[in-house]
């Protein structure tokens, strides 16, 4: 019981605290913007637009990668939450065949998994 009491009272005081630093925060808008962009020359492929009201910040990029699908990012960014974005492919990936005996350094290549970061 005396540890509930406990922890109670400084929940009580870590939330006052927090509402407290909030509650000073000053906010200044940014300059609003509208742009967008495409390069495709010479096998690379990218394209990204962008529009903000001063206060929060949505855009999408694409981008061709080497194993020939297209990344697209869609995000939104403002001061409160910060960078969120959702990524997603379009199109199969391939990768080009080896001829047999040919190696392209210590280890062969083998394309990523999806999830689970880097293997030793």
């Amino acid at each position: 019981m005396f540890y509930e009491k406990i922890s109670s009272c400084l929940h009580i005081h870590h939330h006052e605290d927090h509402e407290h630093h909030e509650h000073h925060h000053h906010h200044e808008p940014g300059m609003p913007f509208d742009f967008a962009y495409t390069v495709n020359e010479d096998g690379n492929d990218y394209s990204h637009n962008a529009i903000s009201d001063g206060d929060i910040t949505r855009g999408q990029y694409r981008v061709a990668l080497p194993d020939g699908r297209t990344q697209i990012v869609k995000y939104t960014a403002d001061w409160k939450n910060g960078f969120n974005a959702e990524v997603s492919y379009e199109g199969e990936a391939s990768y080009p065949d080896q001829p047999n005996g040919i190696r392209t350094g210590g280890q062969a290549y083998a394309p990523p998994s999806q999830g689970g970061g880097y293997q030793y």
